[in-house]
């Protein structure tokens, strides 16, 4: 899947969820099970709840019960988003496995899915400084200056996608190989999160 066609999914999510636009809404995948498609309209659903998750906390007047509440949510988010772009990256682990690497192959710094886990943020930040930029409520000054900064987005959008489209293009010609690392995060492991392997045994 090229970067258009993966962007065109996010900007979809992104506009779905602001069709109630609340953190407690049903999500409805549109596309099939077990497709590409489908795992990148759930990795946008993920980005989207949990950008509105931050909004949340950031609330000066929220009660700390409420905070530690919101903060678990976001951990647990964060869980989500990060096994779903692995699920993402064994499909493009499949769909290169028959390509013999050239002899000059080289890595590249982040696999595809983490790639496009940043595309996907920036689809984010695109729908929301373009809300500023048109904010009735907000200053003159304020607009412009979200305008200058959704201008510099869309720059950064056009670049990340053609860095996308040439790494898929050259992982496919064999020009550079693809190796998967697993985040292997702590905090939420028992195993590993030395506040929570303690008072198991205390």
């Amino acid at each position: 899947m090229k970067s258009a066609a993966a962007y065109s999914i996010f900007e979809q999510s992104v506009k779905d969820y602001h069709v109630l636009d609340r953190i407690d809404q049903p999500y409805n995948n549109p596309h099939p099970p077990k497709s590409l498609a489908h795992l990148m309209y759930r990795k946008n659903w993920i980005d989207t709840i949990q950008w509105h998750y931050e909004d949340l906390i950031r609330d000066p007047e929220i009660s700390p019960e409420k905070a530690l509440d919101m903060k678990r949510k976001i951990d647990a988010s964060n869980q989500d988003r990060t096994d779903t772009v692995e699920y993402i990256d064994s499909y493009f682990l499949d769909q290169f496995s028959s390509v013999t690497p050239q002899a000059e192959a080289t890595s590249n710094t982040e696999s595809p899915a983490w790639a496009y886990d940043r595309l996907s943020i920036l689809s984010l930040k695109i729908y929301h400084m373009r809300e500023q930029s048109q904010r009735n409520s907000a200053t003159e000054d304020h607009r412009q200056q979200s305008a200058h900064k959704l201008a510099v987005l869309q720059t950064q959008r056009e670049d990340l996608s053609l860095a996308i489209d040439q790494l898929l293009d050259e992982l496919s010609a064999g020009r550079k190989t693809m190796k998967v690392y697993k985040q292997m995060k702590m905090y939420n492991d028992e195993a590993l999160n030395p506040v929570l392997y303690s008072s198991k045994t205390d």
